[in-house]
């Protein structure tokens, strides 16, 4: 009798790990040579997942795929995320790219929505087809600002995000989901969000307060390699049994190692004890090992995501100083990084005859009204396109001020009154990019 309980328990075992799929989402958000870095990153992380055993069929990768072959990257076909490492671009299969890499692609593919991706592309597209026994993993890599993360284009809402991760739930589109985000203020996305009792956890590589950083400058690729918070769990991903490491050792690995941010975690955090193979995969990797004996550092040369491009140029300059292309580039993003405060500051102004622009633009975020700061970017990205709010990411670090504004006792008609006037008046305003 007892053994064939045994029997039976063990049938049991068998046919819920068979039933059991692994999915991952990887997405990098931006495009241009200086933000290399995040497409590294999102290859990266696909062989992270498949050198542990994640089905290739159960990964879909999001990313504009303009590095690889740019005129700009001196090794054509390869792109690297660390110091002399292996060509991670080598066999990543790119299901979205170019002009699908957007936030309603991102949602629809998250959600399992193939009609809804069919109907916005014209074509059929690869989707999560998940179900509730199912775990999901994704990793989203670009620029950030209070509430959204930057695509190349436009940018996604927390409260789209939440409501997507809220549906899901609803419809038992998954067992356990995490979510790494490598982005400047990340923790927006998720703080005072994200409900702790729907079995999703979250790490993201900053608070909402704050800038990630870009790291591993490369001479001879003249741009930086990697981000500090995600190099530093896919290196250590990379060499670690996953079958043994917990989600919550990972992440406070990484935070005590990520010294220029501060890594935070959002949501279900009992899900921490859970193993890493439950989301990255059960197999022992080596592939990829240079994660311990690192040249150096990956914080020696950090530097915030929103310098990256001036301090590229900074270096280019001090290795030809000649060169007056780079210098006019260099004068160039000094003259959009302060025309792009003075346009915030410009507003400011317009709605308050007190010196309030530095307190709008320090104090702690609290989102309550998604509505009128979502307004608000929408008339700031139609009224001013010189100052290309998803690709300056100078503008992207000030618009804690409009967030401020809106959470304050100011009428929202008052705020929209001065991004009008603002636009009509800044010179910024009147130059496209």
């Amino acid at each position: 009798m007892l053994k064939l309980v045994v029997v039976a328990l063990l049938a049991s075992l068998v046919a819920t790990i068979s039933a059991e799929k692994h999915w991952a989402l990887l997405v990098a958000g931006s495009n241009g040579f200086y933000n290399y870095r995040h497409q590294a990153d999102i290859c990266h992380a696909f062989h992270v997942l498949r050198n542990h055993g994640i089905p290739e069929e159960n990964i879909i990768v999001m990313m504009y795929d303009d590095i690889a072959y740019s005129m700009s990257n001196p090794v054509k076909g390869e792109i690297i995320n660390h110091p002399n490492g292996p060509n991670v671009y080598k066999g990543v299969p790119i299901h979205y790219s170019r002009e699908e890499v957007t936030p309603e692609v991102f949602l629809k593919v998250l959600t399992g929505d193939a009609e809804g991706i069919k109907k916005l592309l014209g074509r059929e597209g690869k989707v999560i087809t998940s179900g509730a026994d199912d775990r999901i993993f994704v990793n989203f890599a670009d620029h950030g600002a209070p509430g959204i993360l930057a695509f190349p284009q436009t940018y996604l809402h927390a409260e789209d995000l939440h409501t997507a991760i809220k549906t899901m739930h609803a419809n038992k589109r998954y067992k356990q989901m995490v979510m790494y985000i490598e982005a400047c203020e990340s923790g927006s996305m998720f703080y005072n969000l994200l409900e702790s009792d729907i079995n999703v956890f979250v790490t993201t590589a900053a608070n909402p307060d704050e800038s990630s950083y870009a790291c591993y400058y490369d001479e001879r690729r003249q741009t930086y390699l990697g981000d500090v918070y995600s190099v530093f769990w896919m290196e250590d991903s990379d060499v670690e049994d996953l079958s043994q490491e917990t989600l919550q050792s990972q992440f406070k690995l990484v935070k005590k190692e990520t010294n220029t941010s501060h890594v935070m975690e959002y949501g279900d955090l009992k899900m921490g004890n859970l193993k890493l193979a439950d989301f990255q995969g059960n197999l022992t990797s080596r592939t990829f090992n240079f994660g311990r004996g690192l040249p150096y550092h990956p914080t020696v040369d950090a530097v915030p995501s929103e310098d990256v491009k001036m301090e590229i140029l900074k270096r280019k300059i001090r290795s030809d100083s000649s060169n007056q292309e780079t210098l006019k580039a260099y004068e160039s993003l000094i003259k959009l990084k302060q025309e792009s405060e003075d346009y915030f500051k410009k507003v400011v102004e317009l709605v308050t005859p007190f010196p309030l622009y530095e307190i709008y633009l320090h104090a702690p975020l609290q989102f309550t009204d998604f509505k009128c700061y979502r307004e608000s970017l929408r008339l700031i990205s139609d009224m001013c396109p010189g100052l290309s709010l998803v690709q300056n990411d100078y503008a992207l670090r000030k618009l804690r001020v409009i967030a401020n504004m809106c959470e304050a006792d100011i009428p929202h008609q008052k705020i929209w009154s001065a991004i009008g006037r603002a636009s009509y008046d800044s010179s910024i305003c009147k130059t496209t990019s």
